[in-house]
C-alpha cells in the first residue's frame, strides 16, 4: 500500500515516469531479448537482465563484455537493441496506468516519460501500450543515462518545472537514485524505497484525489 505520510502530494507540479516496468510492461520482452544477446555472445542470460534493469542497454553491455573494443561494443549494444525493437507481442500497459494518466490530463498535472531505451523502441512500445507522451526523453537526447539525473533534469526543464515540484515514479533503483539526485520526490513501485511506495499506478491516482 502506498506510504502518504512523507510529503504532501498536492505539492507536486509535474509527473515523471519511467517507461519499462513502470508505464509498460514489457518485462516478457525484456527478458527475451536478453537471454537470446546472452546466448549470442557467451554471457549468463539472466545475469544480464538482472543488470539491465532500468538502465541503457549500453552500459549492461558495457559491464558485461569489458573485453571489447568500442566498435564491438557499438555492435554488441546494437544487437541487443535490435533484439527488442520488434518484440512487441505481449507488451502492454501496466495496471492502472491509463487511468492514471488520464486524471492527470484532467487535473491538469504535465507529465512526460523518461526511459533508459533508445527513441525507436521508446515510441515502440509506448505505441504498443497505447500510449502517447506528451514530454519523452530518452537515451538519444543525453549524454548520461540513469542513474545519472540528467533525464530526470531534462524533463522536468521541458515541462517548464522546477525538479523539486516533480514526482519520478520508478520500479527500478537506478531510475530512483536519478531522481533523487535531480532533487525530485520519489514514487517506488515493486517493494523498493521511495516518498512513496506504491503496488500499482492506481494507488497514485487516490493520493492525487
Amino acid at each position: 500500500m502506498p506510504d502518504s505520510e512523507q510529503f504532501d502530494v498536492s505539492t507536486v507540479r509535474a509527473v515523471l515516469f519511467d517507461m519499462d516496468g513502470t508505464l509498460v510492461d514489457s518485462d516478457g520482452a525484456v527478458l527475451r531479448s536478453w537471454l537470446s544477446w546472452a546466448a549470442e555472445y557467451g554471457v549468463d542470460g539472466q545475469q544480464a537482465y538482472e543488470m539491465a534493469h532500468g538502465s541503457p542497454s549500453a552500459s549492461t553491455v558495457r559491464k558485461l563484455l569489458p573485453h571489447l573494443d568500442e566498435a564491438a561494443m557499438v555492435v554488441a549494444s546494437a544487437r541487443q537493441l535490435e533484439l527488442q525493437y520488434d518484440d512487441l507481442s505481449d507488451v502492454t500497459a501496466t495496471p492502472g496506468a491509463h487511468e492514471l494518466l488520464i486524471h492527470l490530463t484532467l487535473r491538469g498535472l504535465p507529465w512526460a516519460v523518461v526511459t533508459s531505451a533508445d527513441s525507436r523502441l521508446a515510441k515502440a512500445r509506448l505505441a504498443a501500450a497505447g500510449i502517447t507522451a506528451p514530454v519523452l526523453v530518452t537515451t538519444d537526447d543525453i549524454a548520461a543515462g540513469k542513474p545519472d539525473p540528467e533525464g530526470y533534469l531534462r524533463a522536468a526543464e521541458l515541462l517548464g518545472v522546477d525538479p523539486k515540484d516533480c514526482l519520478v515514479v520508478e520500479d527500478a533503483e537506478v531510475g530512483l537514485a536519478a531522481g533523487r539526485a535531480a532533487g525530485a520526490h520519489t514514487a517506488a513501485l515493486r517493494g523498493l524505497e521511495g516518498d512513496l511506495r506504491l503496488d500499482t499506478l492506481a494507488d497514485l491516482t487516490r493520493l492525487i484525489g
